[in-house]
């Protein structure tokens, strides 16, 4: 019944209520508690880690790029290269398969191997295409 009496009084006097905030007064008005400026300590801590500049960094290839030196089946798959990164790797396979139409007519997902992809493939008839990257790994030394 208060409520309603409430609801009804600011019909009568004109002002506005709102059912879903209380209304602001000196009492209820807090100040929030000082927190450390977590901005600045994250800027130092990445100031202070022992990340290398740029001059001091060596050139040269890294990661997938970086040639590797491959197995006896990997090398004669590629025709006796001893060293080579593994996009280029990738992309003899790729070019092996179409070159001989080896994907699957009705799936091109998938690969149909023939000799030469059977023995760097671990001797597996069909291959999708995602697991030709982990099939290689075992063939960079």
């Amino acid at each position: 019944m208060a409520m309603s009496m409430g609801f009804l009084s600011g019909f009568v006097t004109g002002e506005t209520t709102s059912f879903f905030k209380p209304p602001v007064t000196a009492s209820s008005v807090r100040t929030a508690p000082s927190l450390p400026n977590l901005q600045t300590s994250r800027a130092v801590a990445v100031s202070a880690s022992s990340k290398p500049s740029a001059e001091t960094k060596k050139p040269g290839l890294r990661g997938i790029m970086k040639p590797r030196r491959v197995s006896p089946e990997m090398q004669a798959f590629l025709g006796g290269v001893s060293e080579i990164p593994r996009t280029q790797i990738i992309k003899a396979v790729w070019d092996h398969i179409k070159k001989h139409d080896l994907q699957d007519p009705t799936n091109k997902k998938i690969v149909v191997c023939d000799e030469k992809l059977k023995k760097i493939f671990g001797g597996r008839d069909r291959v999708g295409f995602l697991e030709i990257a982990g099939l290689i790994a075992p063939h960079l030394l």
